[in-house]
């Protein structure tokens, strides 16, 4: 089977609610605030040990509520979480807080990951009925929308998300992603030649180089991220690199994309994300050796907001090299911490029959 994951989204969302916790008047929380210190170190099975411990003590039960939906999505086990944000919203006083607004966000993204999009969108409708200016649940209820095959109500409130924030082209660029995931990929591409044109006089490298990248127009791209690299502007190094690389990448040229992710390596230290693209680009070369190098090097970093797809990663470079013994040690560890990743559950499988093989 033989897939890596390129991206993962959802931890460092999870991640910030934990560290968020103590904001939910912690009487009485010495376990819940242990439980959260575990959902940080990935260790949901312990927390969530931990949190079962708080509520027979009868500790702070809304944040004990709180806090098992946040190890349950960070499991992807969505349905358990559905019901511990539900039980921590109908915890409330009556009185809304901005604690309401953040479970009702992470209730929503429940839903959306298991698929309820409906559900999700209703979610976001709640929170834009009493926040009409909230830019990020007009983004996310468009994705819901879209989801759900709804692409004239997604465009209107991608729209209204573009309008009130021209010049975050973080989100322009989500956003683009997006219609090309649906198959609207003309859609995505008028916002993205819309910003240049307003932008051609105003617009950095960077921004150029990115949004000729997601137009296609690679020739364009080279010429502005090197630019922008040469520049050596510290709040888009990274990313001047990352792109400059993926444009080399989908050219095919990937001997210069592999000595652009080592060359910011070499200058500039460690980079998770930095690491993946590398070992990605090293598995297109076939240097399946290079890549699990790569990959083991950013699962080595802390604070590593992209563990989830380099520890995948990590297996599948194991299976190129013919080691499925060690491959599938990994994805019992893997699995472990995300059980219900379907793509992962599948590649077991797989997995399960190569071992077979290789013991006989």
């Amino acid at each position: 089977m033989h897939h890596f994951k390129k991206n993962c989204i959802g931890f460092a969302l999870i991640l910030m609610a934990a560290l968020s916790l103590g904001g939910c008047g912690t009487k009485k929380a010495v376990k819940v605030k242990e439980a959260v210190s575990l959902i940080e170190s990935r260790e949901y099975e312990d927390a969530l040990k931990l949190l079962n411990e708080a509520e027979e003590e009868k500790e702070n039960p809304r944040l004990i509520a709180r806090s098992k939906g946040i190890a349950y999505l960070g499991q992807a086990q969505y349905e358990e979480a559905i019901q511990c944000f539900l039980d921590a919203l109908a915890g409330s006083n009556g009185l809304l807080q901005d604690v309401d607004y953040d479970l009702n966000y992470y209730l929503a993204s429940a839903y959306t990951g298991a698929g309820k999009y409906q559900e999700a969108k209703e979610v976001y409708d709640s929170i834009l009925a009493l926040k009409p200016n909230e830019k990020e649940a007009y983004y996310l209820r468009g994705g819901a929308e879209l989801s759900m095959d709804q692409f004239n109500e997604a465009k209107a409130d991608y729209d209204k998300t573009v309008s009130m924030d021209p010049k975050n082209y973080d989100r322009l660029f989500a956003i683009y992603e997006e219609f090309a995931h649906f198959g609207y990929k003309a859609a995505g591409q008028e916002y993205l030649q819309k910003a240049l044109d307003n932008g051609a006089k105003t617009l950095s490298s960077f921004d150029k180089g990115r949004i000729y990248y997601f137009m296609e127009d690679y020739q364009s791209a080279y010429v502005e991220l090197e630019n922008a690299k040469a520049e050596d502007k510290e709040e888009n190094r990274a990313e001047s690199s990352l792109y400059l690389g993926k444009a080399y990448e989908a050219t095919g040229d990937y001997n210069y994309a592999c000595n652009v992710y080592r060359s910011y390596l070499d200058k500039h230290g460690d980079s998770a994300e930095m690491y993946n693209q590398l070992g990605i680009c090293e598995m297109k070369r076939g240097n399946y050796e290079a890549a699990l190098s790569a990959f083991t090097s950013g699962l080595d970093l802390e604070d590593n907001e992209m563990y989830q797809v380099l520890s995948f990663n990590e297996i599948v470079a194991n299976e190129y090299l013919g080691r499925f013994s060690q491959a599938e040690a990994l994805m019992q560890k893997y699995l472990r911490l995300y059980p219900t990743d379907e793509e992962a559950l599948r590649e077991q499988i797989f997995l399960a029959t190569r071992v077979v093989v290789e013991e006989n």
